[in-house]
C-alpha cells in the first residue's frame, strides 16, 4: 500500500479540530499535526466554516504540503446527517446548522475528495481499523460518554441503515421511568451516560438527604445540581456506598441493553468508550452478571466486551479514519 496524506475535521458543539496525518505502507495512520479551536455556535455556521478553512490551510502548510498533496478529507460530526449526500442536518449541538452541504463546500474550496460520517460511526471506524476492533468483522462500538450512541461493523462493513440512523441505541427504553436520555425517561442513554448517571445520582442523593442521612460527595441539598458522573466515580473509588450503588445500577442496565444487542447482532466484540474506560471496575461486575443471565449462550460465548483502545485520541483517529476509508 502506498503512503498517502489525509486530513480530518472533527466538528463538535464546543470545539473543532483539524488533524493531518498519513497512512503508512501497512495501512496504519500516523498523526502529524493538530489544531483545536472553539466552534462558537452563537456566531453561526459561516463563521465556523471560515475558521475551519483557515485552519485547514494553516495545518497543510505546516507539513510542507498543498491541497493537491492530500488524498482525502474526512469529517466527523454529530448527527443527524446524510453521509451519502454529504449534508449535516440540524444536529442538536450545532444550532442553525440546517441542511449544510458540508462535503460540497469543502470539496469546492480545496478540490480534495471529502466524506462525512456521524461521530459514532467515525469512532467505530477508528476502533475497528486501529483500535480494539482490529481484526474483527462484526464489531459494535458504544460511545458511552455524554450520551449513548453506537456504530456497527457488520460482515466487515460499516452499517449505517437506510438514512444513517442505525445504531441509535440510546433511545431504547429499558424502564417505564428513570433518568431521561435522548428525550425518553428510562432509556438506555438515561441509565448509561454521563448525563444519566448524574441524574440518577441527584435523585438518590436527594432521597438520602431528605431522610437525614449523609452523603460524602454532597453534604447539602444546595450542592445537588453540581453532582456529575465524575464526582460520583471518584466517591465510588473511595468506597462511598451510594456512589458504588449508582455505578452498579448503571452496570445492570448496561448489561440489560448489551444482552439485547448480543442476541440480535451476534457480534464478535463490543467496544465501550469513555465512561467505561475510566470506571470499568465499578460497572463490569453488574454488567457481566446480567449478560450471563440474559444473553443466549452461543452468542455470548463468542462475544468479547472490551474498553476502547484509542482513548483520548479517538476523535483524531475518527476523522482521519473517515478519510482513510474513503480512499
Amino acid at each position: 500500500m502506498i503512503s498517502q496524506n489525509i486530513l480530518g475535521i472533527d466538528i463538535g458543539g464546543t470545539k473543532c479540530a483539524i488533524v493531518t496525518g498519513n497512512t503508512d505502507t501497512n495501512g496504519q495512520i500516523e498523526i502529524r499535526s493538530k489544531v483545536v479551536f472553539p466552534t462558537e455556535t452563537a456566531k453561526g455556521f459561516n463563521h465556523t466554516f471560515q475558521n475551519i478553512c483557515i485552519n485547514i490551510e494553516s495545518e497543510i502548510a505546516k507539513t510542507g504540503l498543498t491541497p493537491k498533496d492530500i488524498a482525502a478529507i474526512g469529517i466527523s460530526c454529530g448527527g443527524p446527517l446524510d453521509s451519502k449526500k454529504g449534508i449535516i442536518m440540524s444536529p442538536p449541538n450545532l444550532p442553525g446548522w440546517d441542511n449544510i452541504p458540508i462535503v460540497d463546500l469543502i470539496e469546492n474550496r480545496f478540490h480534495v475528495k471529502t466524506s462525512v460520517q456521524n461521530d459514532a460511526n467515525a469512532c467505530t471506524l477508528a476502533e475497528w481499523k486501529y483500535g480494539a476492533g482490529k481484526g474483527y468483522n462484526n464489531v459494535i462500538f458504544l460511545t458511552f460518554g455524554t450520551g449513548m450512541g453506537a456504530g456497527l461493523i457488520l460482515d466487515g462493513k460499516l452499517y449505517a441503515g437506510t438514512n444513517d440512523m442505525a445504531g441509535e441505541v440510546g433511545h431504547i427504553r429499558l424502564e417505564r421511568t428513570g433518568p431521561v436520555g435522548y428525550g425518553k425517561a428510562g432509556s438506555f442513554e438515561g441509565f448509561c451516560s454521563g448525563g444519566g448517571i448524574a441524574q440518577l445520582a441527584r435523585t438518590l442523593t436527594l432521597e438520602k438527604l431528605q431522610m437525614g442521612e449523609s452523603v460524602s460527595f454532597c453534604n447539602s441539598i444546595t450542592c445537588i445540581d453540581s453532582i456529575d458522573a465524575k464526582l460520583v466515580a471518584e466517591a465510588a473509588f473511595k468506597g462511598d456506598s451510594l456512589a458504588i450503588e449508582i455505578y452498579r445500577l448503571c452496570g445492570h442496565y448496561l448489561g440489560t441493553a448489551l444482552s439485547v444487542i448480543i442476541d440480535i447482532l451476534n457480534p464478535e466484540v463490543i467496544i465501550l468508550g469513555s465512561i467505561y474506560c475510566r470506571s470499568q471496575e465499578l460497572i463490569e461486575p453488574a454488567m457481566r452478571s446480567v449478560i450471563e443471565r440474559e444473553a443466549l449462550n452461543h452468542s455470548r460465548n463468542v462475544c468479547k466486551i472490551v474498553p476502547a483502545a484509542l482513548n483520548e485520541k479517538i476523535g483524531d483517529y475518527a476523522a482521519l479514519s473517515v478519510a482513510a476509508c474513503s480512499i
